[in-house]
């Protein structure tokens, strides 16, 4: 499904409602920081391979984490009590993203040229990651895309036990106090699902962002959790 490319400004994406089963949109554009913003903008994200062409997709159901659902088990809370690690974020979106796509069994969409086109959306301040240190080390992270109200978080990692879940639970709650109203995590995963995320309707999905879009938010800061 190849769609028409706008020479001197961002694609023109076609409707989401009419992505076929899988819920794929399109194929081939570009990565251009107006493209990638008018993509999420309506609903849809980039997610391909090596060995395949530049693919756009908006899934039906699409999976979000609202903040009254954010599940923090008490062995999670204790965790995040203890204090012996430092939250930050801004401070490694590129090396967060490339630690997302290491050592995956089913291989990786963040390919070089997905970190520079990110970074770049980062630079701009449309793009932000929350970090978790160890000693020093990087030890866990999550990076995602901002556009108005809406947070869509694309990957996370850990290398030390639960600094992933403590990534995720100080990425909800600093989007969310900075005015963000939605939460999108793509797709529902066993991991996702135990910390609160839900499935919703497609046409859920793109009518709140509809709402939410234009809205202007505040800074972000690092919550105590």
């Amino acid at each position: 499904m190849p769609f028409d490319e706008e020479p001197d400004g961002p694609l023109e994406f076609p409707d989401p409602q009419e992505a076929d089963a899988d819920g794929l949109v399109g194929a081939g554009g570009d990565l251009t920081p107006e493209s990638l913003v008018q993509a999420y903008r309506s609903g849809i994200f980039p997610w391909y391979d090596e060995a395949s062409p530049l693919l756009w997709w908006s899934p039906d159901p699409r999976a979000v984490l609202p903040l009254e659902r954010l599940h923090v088990s008490r062995r999670l809370a204790r965790r995040c009590r203890r204090r012996d690690y430092r939250l930050s974020w801004d401070e490694a979106f590129p090396e967060v993203m490339r630690r997302c796509g290491e050592n995956r069994d089913d291989g990786t969409w963040i390919l070089p040229e997905m970190v520079d086109a990110y970074s770049e959306l980062h630079r701009r301040g449309l793009a932000h990651s929350f970090e978790v240190w160890v000693d020093g080390e990087l030890a866990g992270g999550l990076y995602g895309v901002l556009v108005g109200g809406l947070f869509a978080a694309e990957s996370m990692f850990h290398r030390h036990t639960d600094a992933s879940k403590i990534a995720l639970v100080a990425a909800v709650r600093s989007v969310f106090a900075a005015g963000v109203e939605l939460f999108d995590v793509q797709f529902l995963t066993p991991h996702l699902a135990s910390m609160g995320a839900t499935n919703w309707r497609r046409s859920l999905y793109l009518a709140r962002l509809a709402e939410l879009r234009n809205k202007r938010i505040g800074p972000l800061v690092v919550p105590e959790l």
